[in-house]
């Protein structure tokens, strides 16, 4: 996937799924929303998820973002994770983005929902989430053809 095309992905509003470990070192998977801000990929979840306090134990994350459309594609990422906790970091600017990116749509006659869903967090004992990427993976289906391996068992 070229560099145009990757940037275009992250900001489209498609779910990732972050992998975290257990305490005996198997992944736990769940889906989450992602923003990239092309640094790092922030995420929001509570001081109640499982995923976060395994990312509070261990750093280590992997995310995969997937779609079909408007491009077919395949994003993972490795990386080392920071949690962000309210006392010490405003959460809400990112936490805003993030509901803009998926509720809003980046539509502004959604900003109405997107208060109310912003001020539904806000109840909530929310936390952020910043992942550092280490590794990328990014294909673009549209123009993978398969390791030669595959191509040869196909062919």
């Amino acid at each position: 996937m070229d560099a145009e095309t990757q940037e275009a992905f992250l900001a489209e509003p498609h779910v990732a799924v972050v992998a975290s470990l257990r305490q005996d070192g198997r992944p736990y998977t769940v889906p989450v929303w992602f923003h990239w801000d092309g640094d790092d990929i922030w995420l929001t979840g509570t001081d109640s998820r499982v995923w976060c306090r395994q990312i509070r134990r261990d750093c280590r994350v992997s995310l995969c973002i997937e779609a079909l459309a408007p491009v077919a594609g395949h994003i993972g990422i490795d990386g080392q994770a920071v949690v962000l906790d309210r006392a010490d970091f405003d959460i809400w600017p990112m936490s805003r983005v993030l509901a803009e990116k998926y509720v809003g749509r980046n539509d502004p006659t959604r900003a109405e929902a997107v208060d109310a869903f912003v001020a539904n967090m806000r109840t909530e004992p929310r936390l952020l989430v910043k992942v550092h990427p280490e590794v990328w993976r990014a294909i673009d289906m549209r123009v993978y053809r398969g390791k030669r391996a595959d191509r040869e068992f196909t062919g």
